[in-house]
């Protein structure tokens, strides 16, 4: 009965995760690019519509287990006050989350660190406030 519990707490820990990280993208979306963001739920291939020169590259590293490598590039070149690098972010930090909690600890990488990235995104975009819901 008590590993039951835990079970179950641990599942709800994890939801509550995955609820503030698409809860986050939303918001950030809304502050940061001045968009409303709908998710559609579309074939994975055609799912993201926003562009950039990255966008593949992201992608394709994520989905080799490649996530703490390609957040490093990322983070290394990205301008906090660029639209389209914003919008780059945001869709590494959504992509990422959408693996799953195995794959990313598979590859090094976990659910909190998307959620740091997007707390770290949310701050030097200068939206602290939003911050500390996150």
């Amino acid at each position: 009965m008590k590993g039951e519990v835990k079970a179950m707490q641990y599942e709800d820990e994890q939801d509550y995760i995955m609820r503030m990280i698409k809860e986050s993208i939303r918001v950030l979306v809304s502050l940061i690019l001045g968009k409303k963001y709908v998710q559609v739920e579309l074939p994975l291939e055609n799912k993201y519509r926003i562009s950039g020169p990255q966008l593949s590259k992201w992608k394709e590293m994520i989905d080799r287990g490649l996530v703490n490598e390609a957040e490093n590039l990322l983070l290394e070149n990205l301008d906090y006050q660029n639209q389209q690098d914003m919008e780059e972010a945001l869709f590494f930090y959504e992509y990422a989350s959408t693996k799953g909690k195995a794959f990313l600890e598979q590859h090094n990488y976990s659910e909190e660190e998307v959620l740091d990235g997007l707390k770290e995104l949310a701050r030097r975009s200068g939206c602290e406030e939003i911050v500390e819901l996150i």
